[in-house]
Formats: C-alpha cells, structure tokens, sequence
C-alpha cells in the first residue's frame, strides 16, 4: 500500500515538471523573424512599423451635427414717395385795373381746397366774433328819399351803447376827402345820432335815425340848413 502510494506521488512531481518545462520553452523561429524584421528596417533606414490604434467606436445614440442657422434676412423698409407741390395756379389775366374800391374782387386765381378750408375757418371765426357785436355793427348804407346812395358808412357796436365807425361818399370815389372817420355816434335810449365833415374845412352833417321795421332806420341828415329824409339799411 505504501508502495503504491510513493509511486502516485512521483508520477505527479514528474508531471508538473514536465508542464514547467513546457512553459520555460521560447519559440525559436519568432525571435528569429524579429531579428530579421529589425535589422532589415535598420538597413532601409526606416523606423520599424508601429501599430495604429483602433478608431474609437462612437458614442451611442448617435446625433447628427446640427445644421446651421439660416441668415437673417434685412427688414425692407418702404420710404413714402418724394412729395410733389401741385402746380401753381394760373392768374387770370386782368382787363383792367382793380381798385381799393372794389374790394369784392380779386386778381387772384380761384382758391384750391385748402384755401377754400382757410377761408371757411375764417369765415366762421369772425361770424363767432360777430355774434358777440351789437346790433348796429357791420357795413350801412344811407339812402335819401329817392333811393339814391348818400353815403356808406362802417360801424363798430361793442355793446352797451358804445360805437364807432367811418364814412364814405360814393359820389367822391376814390378821393382823399371822400371819406373819414365820424367825430361822434352815440345811442340814447332807441335813437341813434351821429355827425361827420364831409368836406374839409365845411360845416358838420348831423344824421338822426330812429328804429324802423325789418332792421332799417329812418330819420333825417342835417347838412347846413339843408335837412334830407333818410333811410339806413344794411348793405
């Protein structure tokens, strides 16, 4: 039995010697062909190969490179076009000469839209201002019996009895002392008198009016010794 045993045990020394040996054992012909690979590379004069690493594998899950933002394109901006006056009007060519006296007319040409707004804001300011006048204020007319123009007169009523005014004679037109400006006007209770010098250096008219119907006044003008009966309407 001890034999036995003493001879299991060798047999496994000699056994793992021989696996010893085995692994102690290098490979002859690959040194050799590493040998030859190096002094070949030392005659050529290059340096022996290197080995190159293995691209990395990509990160998963993959995403594509983002595109590019597209440009931002310039804000047009319209411009309003070039402002073009309207053409001048053309004047009427005048016949004859328009005088202080015609004041009614005009050498102008006719009026364009905006001057035509002008005016009606004019018109309707000084109406404003007209209704805030007396009752005797604006442009009269002196008559005589026969319905003939004595005289023209312009009166300024500023309420409460206060007046004032200018006179002029259709029958001097045009003339320096063919009018002026009255000396004195004034309203007690419902009569009006009034009085001017309608020539220079003469003696004073004196107009004495009392209301009549439809806004006229009637009274009588005091030249001298000379008394005319008169009517006073709005022109």
């Amino acid at each position: 039995m001890n034999h036995l045993l003493s001879s299991a045990i060798g047999l496994l020394a000699l056994a793992a010697a021989s696996s010893a040996q085995a692994q102690d054992v290098v490979d002859p012909i690959g040194s050799i062909l590493d040998q030859v690979d190096e002094e070949t590379a030392e005659a050529v004069g290059a340096p022996p190969p290197v080995a190159t690493p293995p691209a990395p594998a990509p990160a998963f899950p993959y995403s594509p490179p983002s595109a590019p933002a597209p440009a931002e394109r310039p804000a047009v901006v319209s411009l309003p076009p070039a402002y073009t006056p309207p053409p001048a009007p053309r004047r009427p060519r005048l016949t004859a000469p328009v005088t202080i006296d015609e004041y009614d007319k005009t050498p102008e040409a006719p009026l364009n839209a905006a001057e035509l707004g002008y005016e009606t804001r004019l018109r309707s300011s000084f109406a404003s201002a007209q209704g805030m006048q007396g009752p005797m204020d604006g442009a009269w007319v002196l008559r005589g019996r026969s319905g003939e123009t004595l005289y023209s007169f312009l009166l300024v009523d500023k309420g409460g009895g206060t007046l004032e005014g200018a006179w002029r004679d259709p029958r001097r037109r045009g003339t320096p002392e063919g009018s002026g400006f009255l000396v004195d006007i004034q309203r007690t209770g419902s009569q009006v008198t009034a009085s001017f010098y309608p020539r220079p250096g003469g003696g004073v008219a004196t107009l004495l009016l009392n209301p009549g119907p439809g806004g006229e006044w009637s009274g009588d003008l005091l030249e001298g010794r000379d008394r005319t009966a008169v009517t006073l309407r709005r022109n």
